[in-house]
């Protein structure tokens, strides 16, 4: 065959490759919507890395512009990621206090679950003492709750 592709082609000339772009499309979604999940199931913490009390309900709960203060279970305070001393603690909070304001000041406590119920009530004591009154304590929801989506 002179000229020919090689092959049995009837005269339409050689077959051109074609992209199927539907199944792309649905591809492309898929990885959206997986990448979508995956980062909103990240739970990003400030503080501390700590061992989070269990509990069966929780709420969702937005860290922006909020101070994450850590109680270790040898009963350590952090701020943020960094640990620091209680005095420390006390001057941080109370120019914290006065740099946002009682009213737009937002505590998250971040407390292991094995740590001493009087360091959690010391740090509580002393946002209160500021005026700050939106304090909120980090918890992780135990996995059989995850699972069922209660």
């Amino acid at each position: 065959m002179a000229g020919g592709g090689g092959g049995s082609h009837s005269g339409d000339g050689p077959k051109k490759a074609r992209i199927e772009i539907i199944p792309l499309i649905d591809v492309i979604f898929f990885l959206l919507a997986t990448f979508i999940l995956f980062t909103l199931s990240l739970n990003k913490s400030n503080g501390l890395s700590v061992l989070l009390p269990q509990v069966e309900n929780s709420v969702v709960r937005d860290p922006a512009n909020t101070v994450t203060i850590s109680i270790t279970d040898s009963g350590g305070i952090g701020w943020e990621k960094t640990p620091i001393s209680l005095e420390e603690f006390v001057t941080r909070i109370h120019n914290y206090q006065l740099q946002v304001g009682a009213d737009n000041a937002r505590i998250l406590i971040n407390g292991d679950e094995n740590a001493d119920y009087s360091s959690v009530r010391y740090v509580i004591d002393q946002i209160k003492r500021t005026g700050i009154q939106k304090v909120m304590i980090e918890t992780r929801i135990t996995p059989e709750h995850q699972r069922t989506g209660m």
